[in-house]
């Protein structure tokens, strides 16, 4: 299977249209129709249901448009950080995933300072919990992954990055709960909760609770905060998540009180054990490692 024609099969599904397809690809649209044919050929398999005005994909197409985004992002990452200038300018892309923490102002500060150093470096950022950061680890289209204690680590190399998680609970400021300066289990057996889906999270909320976390109200789940908050806005449930992400202050609906006792969570930063790292990466690591050895000598004075 070509890369070039992974490429065509996401304009199309981009554009649900072959012909606007076709004049953002640049090629003819019979070019274009009988390379998919191919595709299709190769796989034998239906990638698209035709429409008169618009095309939609099969089930089998929505699951290669995954794959394909992930190989053509894979091949473009490959590239770019092989097409460097040999001059001593230190250029290439940096790709970084994590989820919502605090630690993230711990790295905005690092590529800041690389960048400040190095302006032809350039940084993309993905959102997710630690279990779509470790698959795009392994699949090679992450270099570091930013996750919260507990994970596996047995295949990363990692370090611990100077902050401090705090676990708690998010909810509107009229709930009977907000008056309360900490939650404790018993205040929530019987509430509707909203956890998140990171699947490590359920041990450690298990052992607070003293209970299974599926035995408890699950209203719902999230992957990122944001959207959750909205659920807890509209009094959907309450939101058992960490500290210092949503605006709780001024005019917001929501406060955040933490649990009692005290769950707190480490993070680290991840990366593939073996990994050969393109030199912005490799600045960045280092990067790392210096700040982290500058807040270690502070503390120590």
């Amino acid at each position: 299977m070509e890369i070039r024609l992974l490429r065509y099969f996401i304009a199309v599904a981009n554009e649900q249209n072959i012909s606007a397809a076709a004049q953002s690809l640049h090629i003819s649209q019979p070019t274009l129709s009988r390379q998919l044919s191919d595709l299709e050929d190769e796989l034998g398999t239906a990638l698209f249901i035709r429409g008169n005005r618009k095309i939609t994909l099969t089930e089998e197409g929505v699951f290669l448009l995954t794959k394909a985004k992930e190989i053509v992002s894979l091949v473009d990452k490959t590239e770019a950080n092989f097409n460097q200038p040999e001059e001593e300018l230190i250029s290439g892309e940096i790709y970084i995933g994590g989820g919502e923490t605090e630690a993230m102002h711990f790295i905005a500060e690092t590529l800041k300072g690389l960048r400040t150093e190095h302006p032809a470096i350039q940084f993309h950022l993905y959102s997710g919990n630690a279990d779509d950061i470790r698959d795009k680890l392994d699949s090679g289209i992450l270099d570091f992954g930013i996750v919260i204690e507990p994970t596996d680590k047995q295949k990363y190399d990692y370090m611990q990055l100077p902050a401090k998680d705090v676990w708690g609970v998010l909810m509107r400021k009229d709930s009977p709960l907000a008056q309360k300066s900490t939650i404790q289990p018993a205040d929530l057996t019987d509430k509707p909760l909203i956890i998140s889906r990171q699947t490590t999270v359920d041990n450690e909320l298990s052992g607070w609770f003293g209970q299974r976390v599926q035995d408890l109200n699950i209203a719902g789940t999230y992957n990122l905060l944001y959207n959750a908050s909205r659920m807890v806005e509209e009094d959907l449930g309450y939101a058992l998540c960490i500290d210092k992400l949503i605006n709780t202050s001024g005019d917001s609906t929501l406060c955040f009180k933490p649990l009692n006792p005290q769950l707190t969570a480490n993070l680290n930063i991840i990366w593939k054990k073996h990994q050969v790292f393109s030199s912005a990466a490799r600045k960045f690591l280092e990067q790392i490692r210096n700040n982290l050895g500058n807040i270690i000598e502070k503390d120590d004075y």
